[in-house]
């Protein structure tokens, strides 16, 4: 595989972007905006400069990244002659039902194509294409440059060599890759999204504050971050998003979003990219903190 789609410039998308172009894939990245594929070009380049003056790339390693990501609004011409397409839209079922659709009809016969969903079932994606056995999932994790892990699924119809060449591409990429079966919320959100959402719940019952929380899991648990900043980094409309496909497909009552989830997401406030979640992300707070910093 030489060349490479991602749909979707936001977080996932830029992010996955990135790491194939460092690799020297050739990448055309996709969205229905050039806003928002010039914010994603915009993203990597900054985190490019972050591992810059870190020393972990040079400025050749930069510009040859760059130089390999193209950018499109039309998705025809966007997946012409690509041998892979990764879909990393919002996590909405009917979007990326009709992604795939539309991808099944302007693809070439042998192109192969991914989802970065975190949730969604792979086998009833893959049903609205004629080449199930042509798509796989493929789960990124957040932020992509970094995090070593992609979960590997397989629809019900995928072919054991697309399983095969998708598993060596991710550790080409430098990735882990594993392979899990294909039930929703999958491993990594089947465990995570039950203890963020009991996160929550602990706070909606007034058992302790948001800092309190994520203090006693961070230093209890050794967690890097706490539930309720993690939450507000991969969004609480995420979250909810996920809680929901998990409670529709299980038909258990355990995978049922927190009331207060629900709130914050009908209020908008989404975490990070509202600037407003469990935590304040404002401007305003960040020039608290930095006065502060000096005081």
């Amino acid at each position: 595989m030489k060349k490479i789609a991602v749909i979707g410039a936001g977080t996932m998308g830029n992010g996955i972007a990135h790491v194939f172009a460092q690799k020297g894939f050739q990448v055309h990245l996709i969205d229905i905006a050039q806003a928002s594929l010039n914010k994603g070009l915009a993203t990597i380049t900054k985190n490019l400069d972050r591992m810059l003056a870190k020393a972990s790339i040079t400025e050749q390693d930069k510009k040859h990244t760059l130089s390999n990501i193209s950018t499109f609004t039309n998705l025809k011409e966007g997946v012409a002659n690509t041998d892979l397409v990764v879909e990393a839209a919002t996590e909405n079922l009917n979007i990326k039902l009709q992604i795939f659709k539309d991808l099944d009809e302007v693809c070439d016969g042998s192109t192969i194509l991914a989802t970065n969903t975190s949730s969604i079932s792979i086998t009833q994606i893959a049903a609205v294409t004629n080449r199930p056995d042509k798509v796989i999932g493929m789960h990124f994790m957040n932020p992509v440059p970094i995090m070593k892990l992609v979960e590997i699924i397989r629809g019900y119809s995928t072919s054991d060599d697309v399983t095969k060449k998708i598993m060596q591409l991710s550790t080409d990429l430098g990735k882990t890759p594993t392979e899990v079966n294909d039930y929703p919320g999958f491993v990594a959100n089947r465990i995570l999204m039950p203890m963020i959402n009991e996160a929550i719940e602990t706070l909606y019952n007034g058992v302790a504050g948001v800092q309190e929380i994520d203090t006693v899991m961070k230093l209890g648990m050794a967690h890097p971050m706490g539930p309720l900043q993690l939450a507000d980094f991969i969004g609480l409309d995420v979250c909810l998003s996920i809680l929901n496909v998990m409670h529709d497909g299980f038909k258990n009552p355990k995978y049922a979003p927190c009331p207060l989830l629900v709130n914050m997401v009908m209020a908008g406030k989404l975490g990070v990219k509202s600037s407003e979640g469990f935590y304040d992300y404002s401007e305003s707070r960040k020039a608290e903190k930095l006065s502060a910093q000096f005081k």
